[in-house]
């Protein structure tokens, strides 16, 4: 045979077409039109051996830059536990796809189990579901599902501060799911509650806010919920998961549903995923929360096993109660989380918190004291992200510094010149220090 490793031998090939009623490859391909048909061999190269084949990946591997990471907007760049990537290659966690039978997927409903319940403390939440694919779709699921949870009402509010890529996808849901989406103006960086309040109409199912939002700011959202709930509405927090382990939770705000990406809680990045999302919500809008929740039982002789409890997609209800189409939740994302919340416990999250909130600070006020930035909202609190405005150009600057091996941060979105600059606990001050000598040198 001409491919040894195919499991299929030349007698198989030849019961399979008389199975159908066919003489040959060819006969059995006749429907395709003469002139879609390759002639000849593939233009491929010959054959390496493994040595070879070792060889030229790592070849291709020395062309990938490794850079220092200051960037962030949605991605960051927090240290994995060596054991995290360890437990996710473990056997009994291994699955192709959805747990149907419990009986036999065990590990991987108690994993989700265990990332539920870990979530939803960390968000404040009674309720969380198996994941989203991102935080971007979690978000734009999570306003579909307050539309569903208020009957009669085809509205949302979104603070104009969320991050611009989540907002492009939550608009595009908009167009397709035909619900109507206004903006919160935004004001120095953060949602105008003023405007808010007189937004908010009888055709408002829900408002959604980001913390922290897209410039890293840390927003106050004292009474916003009670503001929501007065009309009806109800109040959606988003935003990064690893600043909650700190920050004050979306349960605690007085949130119905809390959305955004768990990315940061021990998932590397990786050219843009894969990544997970996480949706939450209180024990009321159960119903209505898309995708899957694994829950815990006995069986018959006592024991403690896990099952899927609720499966709120089209694929096992019908379509028109269905509250979303997503099928398939991130599964080894879903490990990669619980495992590294479990080891990290609230004493390690709590300490990544406060290195990356103290790198950050320290790095801002050394942009500040180069002379080449500006402030955009001085005063106003950020977390391990903040915004500033580069006194030149802000395109080379980037360049420049991605040339020396550092990548400075993000070209901030409806900021003049703004660079969006992120620190975690993995950045040390010999890096910064790196940084603030590269943006020191004089442009070309």
């Amino acid at each position: 045979m001409s491919h040894p490793y195919f499991p299929q031998t030349e007698a198989d090939i030849q019961h399979m077409l008389e199975v159908i009623g066919v003489s040959s490859l060819d006969e059995l391909f006749r429907d395709i039109p003469e002139e879609l048909r390759l002639k000849g061999d593939y233009q491929l190269p010959e054959g390496l051996s493994e040595v070879e084949v070792r060889q030229s990946l790592q070849q291709l591997g020395k062309l990938n830059k490794q850079l220092v990471c200051f960037a962030g907007d949605g991605a960051y760049d927090h240290y994995t536990p060596s054991l995290v990537p360890y437990l996710a290659s473990r056997s009994e966690f291994l699955t192709s796809y959805t747990p149907y039978q419990p009986e036999i997927s065990q590990g991987t409903l108690q994993y989700i189990f265990e990332y539920q319940s870990l979530i939803a403390e960390l968000t404040g939440m009674e309720v969380s579901n198996a994941s989203m694919y991102d935080g971007a779709t979690a978000t734009a699921e999570a306003l579909m599902m307050a539309i569903a949870s208020v009957k009669r009402r085809n509205k949302v509010l979104v603070s104009a501060t969320l991050a611009p890529r989540v907002l492009s996808v939550v608009k595009t849901y908009a167009r397709f799911h035909g619900f109507e989406l206004e903006l919160i103006p935004a004001t120095d960086g953060v949602t105008d509650l003023s405007a808010l309040a007189s937004l908010l109409t009888p055709e408002v199912a829900a408002v959604l806010m980001p913390q922290p939002n897209y410039y890293g700011i840390v927003e106050d959202l004292t009474g916003v919920a009670d503001t929501c709930h007065a009309n009806g509405s109800l109040l959606i927090v988003q935003g990064p998961a690893s600043p909650l382990g700190t920050l004050k939770s979306p349960g605690e705000w007085g949130a119905d549903i809390a959305c955004g990406d768990a990315q940061s809680l021990g998932i590397p990045l990786s050219v843009g995923g894969p990544y997970i999302g996480y949706l939450c919500t209180k024990q009321t809008l159960v119903r209505k929360l898309p995708g899957r929740i694994v829950g815990a039982t006995v069986d018959a002789e006592g024991n403690r096993v896990f099952v899927l409890t609720l499966q709120a997609r089209e694929q096992h209800i019908r379509r028109d109660k269905a509250t979303s189409n997503i099928c398939t939740a991130q599964g080894v994302m879903c490990l990669y989380v619980a495992a590294y919340l479990s080891l990290m416990g609230p004493k390690g999250l709590t300490e990544v918190n406060e290195a990356s909130y103290a790198g950050a600070h320290q790095l801002h006020d050394m942009l500040l004291a180069t002379g080449r930035f500006t402030e955009v909202f001085p005063g106003k609190p950020f977390y391990n992200e903040f915004c500033l405005s580069y006194k030149g150009d802000v395109d080379k600057l980037i360049h420049r510094c991605i040339e020396g091996g550092i990548l400075p941060g993000v070209k901030a979105e409806g900021v003049e010149q703004g660079l969006l600059v992120a620190v975690t606990e993995k950045r040390s001050p010999e890096e910064m220090q790196q940084l603030i000598q590269l943006i020191n040198e004089e442009e070309d």
